[in-house]
């Protein structure tokens, strides 16, 4: 699905309050809303993120972010959360940091097709409760963030990683890593 430049830059003053993209990131973005993959390699603060936040908010459907760090998670759904604060549940992590009463407020969300951006770790992508609730849910695409974790401390470190293809039909689109500063 094609999308013009100008409702990206509109969408990123909106969401973001930028003016400009830096760098490749309108490009991703767009590679990424027209259906690719990329897997995108940037130092720490040239924005990796947004090539997939932005997708995620102007597509139909949740991204689903696969994270390794719990407080990670928390800071990414806080930053969109202030973002875009119309909607609180446009963002959330599953996790087992939450309550039984936090989680059933993230599915209710998902269920209402409110959340754009769903960060869970690979552990939480394994266990059948997740797994029959992210078939019952329209999925834009996957996202590995911090996708080097996986290379620098093996995939041994999270065997999860392993079993994330298994499960869902949504295609993963994204992945990011930190490169050399």
């Amino acid at each position: 699905m094609p999308i013009d430049p100008n409702i990206l830059h509109s969408k990123l003053k909106t969401f973001f309050g930028w003016d400009a993209f830096k760098g490749d990131q309108l490009d991703i973005i767009t590679h990424l809303i027209e259906g690719g993959n990329a897997f995108v390699l940037m130092p720490t603060g040239g924005g990796k993120s947004l090539c997939y936040q932005m997708p995620a908010l102007v597509m139909e459907g949740t991204a689903i972010v696969i994270s390794p760090l719990i407080a990670l998670m928390k800071n990414q759904v806080d930053a969109i959360r202030g973002f875009e604060s119309s909607e609180e549940g446009i963002a959330h992590f599953l996790n087992s940091s939450l309550s039984r009463v936090e989680t059933a407020q993230v599915q209710e969300d998902l269920l209402r097709g409110v959340t754009k951006l769903l960060y869970v770790a690979p552990e939480s992508l394994t266990k059948e409760e997740n797994i029959a609730l992210l078939k019952s849910i329209k999925i834009s695409f996957y996202a590995v963030d911090e996708a080097h974790c996986i290379s620098e401390w093996g995939h041994d470190f999270r065997p999860e990683y392993r079993k994330i293809a298994r499960s869902g039909d949504c295609p993963y689109r994204y992945g990011n890593a930190k490169g050399p500063e």
